[in-house]
């Protein structure tokens, strides 16, 4: 029973959840900056997140494991479906499980957070909500999985950034700010950078198995010069909507972060051995989570 647990974290990549709580936690600081916050929606909203963002691990693993991706030229971590410490049947029913449990924290947030609202509006909120769920799942599950046809980055910017973000904040505050897709855009394109680092490290093994990522579509010279405008358009973004709101000194507080982003920069244009990525993909992750805290004190300090 213990080593099954084990190789159940192992496949929910609980090393991932701090990026995608990043969008909550700052959709929440902006709601809370204009003098709106629910506990009771955050706290719906982080396990609808968490849920989604396992069962895409989920997805991932069995989606890649049953077309074969996941090679032994692969130098990412381990998935369990292909090493087969999972059936591919056990891995159908856990990613039910979390089908149905971010159906559950999902309407519960959505009634909870719009129960004065239309009926018009709560559908437009499902129907969001349905598309995460669907999204999760199809990036390598299916006929047509569109993370093999170089669609993912623009599916991250979307669920990641401009969903993730502006969807919290309108859930606490009940109206949408267009200011907000600036902060939002700047987690999305974080969040494509921690892809695009982890399609480097892997486009040896999906140009071979057929996975047509973006980087593999670009190559490594393009793909790293895109990894540069991803970041520095973000913090030019997130800079942008400071200078706009500007009241303190504090809400610079976020600039802490620009070191490591700008290392994080440098690193991946000069690497030359793809395994050494996998350090560069988990410094950007934490460093997502990173600036969409201290970006978030600096609103409501």
């Amino acid at each position: 029973m213990k080593e099954n647990m084990v190789i159940w974290l192992q496949a929910f990549r609980l090393r991932t959840l701090p990026l995608a709580l990043s969008s909550t936690l700052l959709g929440s600081f902006l709601a809370y900056s204009k003098n709106h916050f629910r506990f009771s929606v955050f706290i719906l909203a982080s396990l609808t997140t968490l849920f989604l963002q396992v069962l895409s691990n989920l997805a991932n693993d069995y989606g890649d494991g049953l077309k074969g991706s996941d090679s032994g030229e692969r130098l990412g971590p381990e998935r369990v479906t292909q090493s087969g410490k999972v059936s591919l049947k056990g891995m159908r029913i856990m990613i039910l499980i979390f089908v149905l449990l971010s159906l559950v924290t999902g309407s519960a947030l959505i009634f909870n957070g719009l129960n004065h609202f239309p009926f018009y509006t709560i559908l437009v909120f499902f129907l969001v909500g349905l598309s995460a769920i669907i999204a999760a799942i199809k990036y390598t599950v299916g006929r047509k999985p569109y993370g093999y046809m170089g669609f993912g980055d623009m599916f991250v910017f979307l669920y990641f950034g401009i969903v993730g973000v502006c969807g919290t904040f309108y859930l606490q505050t009940g109206y949408l700010d267009p200011w907000i897709l600036l902060p939002a855009s700047t987690i999305g394109m974080f969040s494509m950078g921690v892809l695009n680092i982890n399609n480097l490290r892997d486009i040896k093994s999906d140009s071979a198995n057929g996975k047509k990522t973006l980087v593999v579509r670009l190559g490594v010279k393009t793909a790293k010069i895109y990894h540069a405008v991803l970041v520095l358009s973000a913090v030019l973004m997130s800079i942008a909507y400071t200078l706009v709101f500007f009241r303190s000194p504090v809400q610079l507080l976020f600039m802490v972060t620009l070191p490591f982003l700008m290392i994080d920069v440098r690193n991946v244009m000069q690497n030359t051995v793809p395994l050494d990525l996998n350090r560069e993909l988990k410094k950007l992750a934490l460093t997502t989570f990173a600036f969409s805290l201290t970006f978030g004190l600096g609103l409501v300090l």
